[in-house]
């Protein structure tokens, strides 16, 4: 049974994709936050088995740590860097956020997820993948909205930490971020035009076909690749 970290996997998106990895006949470790209840724990108890919870605020390096210890002793085919957020006001100009929220916002989205993956990357098999959750909006090229300025730089930033660590590597390795779309989430808000019902499954298809194969692919959840 191959077994998937998914870090921030609480509710939305992650919680969905533990749930449709676990279905496959994967084992899932998921991530969250504090010591509350979430959707993950009820997809735990319903499914212990095969699903279990661990404690990770990823922008706490000692935490990154414990977690690693935690996980001395297993091996993650899939390592899935989830976790993320947005600024406070939708689709927000640049002179409208306050230092304070873009540095949060960069620390969550492009810095805390390369900490995450560095600790953790020899805990992943040279057929395993690593992969992160990016955005459409993080890319250069087709950004001709102009909007929501700091979660696009965040995810442009993401992109090309990704990008360094991959190159590091000499293309030996398989790494993917993925650009879901605008999806119903607590994030993507109840004007986005896709469910999670029906853009999970394509995302798993997607993680799961792209491992063991080496190199970056940056690819919305068609498979097919966004500009950079």
């Amino acid at each position: 049974m191959p077994t998937a970290l998914i870090v921030g996997a609480s509710r939305g998106l992650g919680r969905a994709l533990a749930a449709e990895v676990a279905a496959r006949g994967w084992h899932v470790i998921g991530t969250v936050r504090g010591d509350a209840r979430t959707e993950l724990h009820d997809l735990a108890a319903a499914h212990p088995e095969s699903v279990e919870v661990e404690t990770l605020d990823m922008t706490v390096p000692d935490q990154i740590a414990a977690l690693n210890d935690r996980l001395a002793d297993r091996t993650l085919d899939l390592l899935f860097l989830n976790a993320g957020i947005a600024t406070r006001e939708p689709f927000a100009q640049i002179e409208a956020v306050s230092a304070d929220e873009f540095n949060s916002i960069m620390l969550t989205n492009a810095y805390a997820p390369m900490q995450v993956i560095a600790a953790l990357q020899d805990r992943v098999p040279a057929d395993g993948l690593i992969g992160a959750m990016s955005s459409g909006q993080g890319s250069i090229a087709d950004n001709a909205g102009g909007r929501n300025d700091v979660y696009r730089a965040s995810k442009a930033a993401l992109n090309m930490l990704m990008q360094s660590f991959a190159a590091r590597s000499g293309e030996t390795r398989a790494f993917v971020l993925i650009a879901p779309g605008w999806i119903k989430t607590d994030l993507g808000g109840d004007k986005a035009p896709y469910t999670v019902e029906e853009t999970v499954p394509l995302l798993a298809d997607l993680l799961i076909a792209k491992r063991g194969k080496p190199g970056l692919d940056y690819l919305d959840r068609f498979g097919k690749t966004v500009p950079w």
